[in-house]
């Protein structure tokens, strides 16, 4: 086979993975073997789960689409795809549940407190998160590009801020979760719903000024942890008020 060119033009914020050096996030890749477009993207540094559609020559194909000749490869992430491409989508949008890799920890928290189902192990390995993902039907929440390039991970994001509210914020509007939040309904420190609880069921948990100044308590159906509106809860709300209104 003759070595031949692809030219990919990648759209959106699909910039964050190519680097600033690619003028208009376009990359020119040399080839001397028929390869599958997955396998080109990639190597440009973009993850195949940030990919929602392909055009190569205008026509939308499959991540497993097998380049063999010159063409102009056209990459959209998810929401930013032409409207007049409504099928053909890669990706799942509206996914609630995710794992979430060890060095994201204040991201879990801030998607625990908003009422989303987050798997999370500081300490867990990168097999350990794809079997989680996998086993559990998960997306993969990582700013570990490779470990989302992995070939068994369907559904996930990388995301771009290092800032744990930004993160947030971005995790709900790509995967349309705004009007899924449900804020303290779920246990930060083992994930499981929380119930209501009597007051009488859970004296003999409470710290003296506890029971004094508190009637209303939560109970994680899991761990047992118990839960109060203490003095920290009015600054978690309006935390999570911001986050809801810059997602609005």
């Amino acid at each position: 086979m003759n070595p031949f060119t692809v030219r990919l033009d990648f759209h959106g914020d699909l910039n964050f993975f190519v680097g600033s050096t690619r003028r208009g996030g376009t990359v020119q890749r040399f080839l001397g073997e028929k390869t599958s477009v997955k396998d080109v993207i990639e190597s440009c540094g973009v993850p195949h789960p940030e990919v929602d559609l392909i055009l190569v020559n205008g026509r939308a194909v499959g991540f497993d689409y097998g380049l063999e000749h010159t063409a102009e490869v056209e990459v959209f992430p998810v929401h930013a795809q032409p409207p007049y491409l409504k099928e053909n989508r890669l990706q799942a949008t509206r996914n609630k549940r995710f794992v979430i890799d060890g060095h994201l920890g204040k991201l879990a928290r801030n998607l625990r407190l908003l009422g989303f189902d987050v798997a999370y192990d500081r300490q867990a390995q990168d097999r350990q998160l794809l079997q989680v993902m996998a086993s559990e039907n998960r997306a993969l929440l990582t700013r570990d590009r490779r470990l989302l390039m992995h070939s068994v991970v369907r559904h996930g994001y990388c995301p771009r801020s290092q800032n744990a509210d930004a993160q947030t914020i971005e995790v709900i509007r790509r995967f349309e979760l705004f009007g899924a939040i449900a804020p303290f309904t779920r246990c930060l420190r083992c994930n499981a719903l929380l119930e209501k609880v009597a007051k009488g069921d859970v004296m003999q948990k409470l710290e003296p000024l506890t029971k004094v100044y508190y009637e209303k308590f939560g109970r994680c159906t899991g761990c047992g942890q118990i839960y109060w509106a203490g003095s920290h809860f009015s600054k978690l709300q309006k935390r999570l008020e911001a986050i809801r209104a810059r997602c609005s």
